[in-house]
């Protein structure tokens, strides 16, 4: 058996250019071997579970479920792709082709792009809905939000070529040896995306969200207080439906839990890896996937609509006729 320093090769027969088999630390054994692929089989099954709800049941086709199934299929896409990746370039050799290795770092890229611009648009949808009800029907339409889902798919796919696209046109040539698989930024794309991918968005996130929380709080006050029947009448036109601040309530908690998976991920991004231990390296990159499989596990504890849906997917009840129209709300 060729080895190189007393570790085994990749590619035996290529003794001076074969990088060394990676060795998994006891301490992450379990992290990669068992709970990373079960993490990665469920984000899969309960993804698919939204996907198939929303698109099934007609009442779910609303613009904010609209949002939330463009979420869904990148948490799908996370989970089938992303996660899987991570895995094998963590454990194994990469031995299929350096194509493939640019295709999946680009992925890496383009599928928090997409996250970030599907939360972006949550978060406009939710200020709206609470901050200006009477015109929400009117500006945000099934239309207008498909168009913007689209919009941010696309924008996502141009803008992580123009981040990541040497890496396409010219695979691995940063790699230093067979067998690895690794993606290289320049200090300018790194400050770009830096600002464009976090700074930004995460930015204007929290401004919505704040404001959205100011408003929901002030009209939670006023449904308490005791006011006359005259200013409960004229208020009533001008607040939003409680099912709305509801959403905006189930929504917040969304994008709380994706900040929290998110930052560290950019922290870390800025600081340098180098900074931390393997491990807690290793929990914090895993920690941005992990919120793919959180997010339907957050429709399962407030959306009563996606446990029935679960339940009638789940017992087929969908292939039968007219299943499509059965009321969900």
């Amino acid at each position: 058996m060729d080895t190189q320093g007393g570790a085994e090769l990749c590619f035996p027969q290529l003794f001076n250019t074969s990088c060394k088999k990676p060795t998994i630390p006891l301490s992450q054994v379990v992290l990669f071997q068992i709970l990373m692929p079960l993490i990665s089989l469920l984000t899969v099954a309960l993804n698919l579970l939204v996907i198939i709800a929303v698109s099934h049941f007609r009442q779910l086709h609303t613009p904010t479920n609209i949002l939330l199934l463009s979420l869904a299929v990148t948490d799908f896409l996370v989970g089938f792709l992303s996660m899987p990746g991570d895995i094998l370039r963590n454990t194994a050799c990469w031995f299929s082709s350096q194509l493939t290795c640019s295709l999946y770092n680009y992925l890496s890229f383009f599928f928090p792009s997409v996250s970030v611009g599907n939360m972006v648009l949550i978060s406009v949808d939710r200020y709206v809905a609470i901050c200006d009800p009477l015109h929400y029907p009117t500006r945000i339409t099934d239309r207008r939000v498909k168009l913007c889902v689209c919009l941010c798919w696309l924008c996502s796919v141009f803008y992580c070529y123009l981040i990541v696209g040497n890496n396409l046109i010219q695979p691995g040539v940063h790699n230093s040896c067979y067998g690895e698989c690794i993606i290289f930024l320049d200090f300018i794309a790194g400050v770009v995306d830096l600002a464009l991918s976090f700074i930004v968005p995460v930015t204007v996130i929290v401004v919505l969200y704040m404001r959205v929380f100011v408003v929901a709080v002030s009209q939670a006050r006023a449904m308490r207080s005791h006011v006359t029947a005259v200013t409960l009448q004229l208020s009533v036109s001008r607040t939003p439906k409680k099912s709305e601040l509801k959403a905006a309530r189930t929504l917040g908690v969304l994008v709380l839990v994706f900040l929290i998976c998110f930052c560290p991920y950019y922290c870390v991004s800025l600081l340098g890896e180098e900074l931390l231990n393997s491990v807690s390296a290793s929990i914090v990159f895993y920690l941005f996937d992990f919120h793919s499989f959180l997010n339907p596990l957050i429709y399962a504890m407030f959306y009563p609509w996606f446990r029935k849906a679960v339940k009638l997917i789940v017992t087929l009840q969908v292939l039968q006729p007219g299943s499509c129209e059965v009321s969900m709300l």
